[in-house]
């Protein structure tokens, strides 16, 4: 894609130095679109990945609004990350039994727990499912490759986008949003520590999963593992957040 063939449209809208903020951050569309791409399977392509960043990167351009609390890199970020994430989406590369799969995992999580008042243990996740271990971290492994943005779409679900948030008449939506991004963060605190540590590094450091087991000296497989467990063990314990926030 060309830069300069797409940002006639930007300048004519009166987008401020639409031209210098693109050229200057778009290494950001490749940094994110590799980051995905160690969680994707081989039948994403880079290319398809950075050409949707790219029109996230240009829409982030042409709606930016300097002195609105955000960064460009940090509101770019947002938009090029929910470009791919939209495409990767239009691709249905993910069959409807991971979906289920993973559904049924978080839902036994949170059975344990709620019956335990503790954190599932694999062992007691794998008989509340009536499966062997090897099954379940098998499943585990599904599950991780249809649920790579569980987390993110935890965070969309309770956090409007910026220029949503600034158009918003509803007094009412701040209040929600601020609620939930409490309760996310208290269930990613009461996570088990390797849990949150995967996390950590993951979304917060940026390593992949090759990383990431170097870091914890386990394989990259059992990283997958881990990230899945957690982000089904959130989705569990966040499942009743909005009946209890509107309590």
């Amino acid at each position: 894609m060309t830069l300069t063939k797409n940002l006639g449209i930007y300048q004519q809208a009166g987008a401020p130095n639409a031209s210098s903020l693109i050229e200057e951050h778009a290494p950001l569309v490749k940094k994110i679109a590799l980051h995905l791409m160690a969680r994707l399977p081989a039948s994403v392509q880079l290319e398809d990945l950075m050409q949707a960043g790219m029109i996230g990167l240009l829409e982030a351009a042409q709606r930016y609004a300097a002195g609105k609390g955000a960064t460009f890199e940090t509101y770019a970020g947002i938009r090029i990350r929910g470009a791919m994430v939209d495409e990767i989406r239009k691709g249905d590369w993910v069959p409807r039994s991971v979906h289920r799969n993973a559904r049924r995992i978080s839902a036994a999580i949170k059975t344990v727990e709620d019956r335990t008042g503790r954190e599932a243990q694999d062992a007691e996740v794998a008989e509340e499912l009536g499966v062997e271990l090897s099954e379940y971290h098998s499943s585990l492994a599904d599950a991780n490759s249809g649920r790579l943005f569980s987390l993110d779409e935890l965070n969309e679900s309770g956090e409007l986008p910026i220029e949503e948030q600034e158009a918003s008449d509803n007094p009412l939506d701040g209040i929600s949003a601020g609620a939930f991004q409490r309760s996310l963060a208290e269930a990613i605190e009461a996570l088990p520590e390797k849990e949150k540590l995967v996390l950590s590094l993951y979304y917060q450091e940026e390593l992949n999963l090759k990383e990431i087991g170097a870091v914890l000296g386990v394989s990259e497989s059992r990283v997958s593992q881990i990230h899945s467990q957690a982000a089904l063990r959130l989705r569990g314990r966040l499942s009743d957040w909005r009946e209890n926030g509107d309590s």
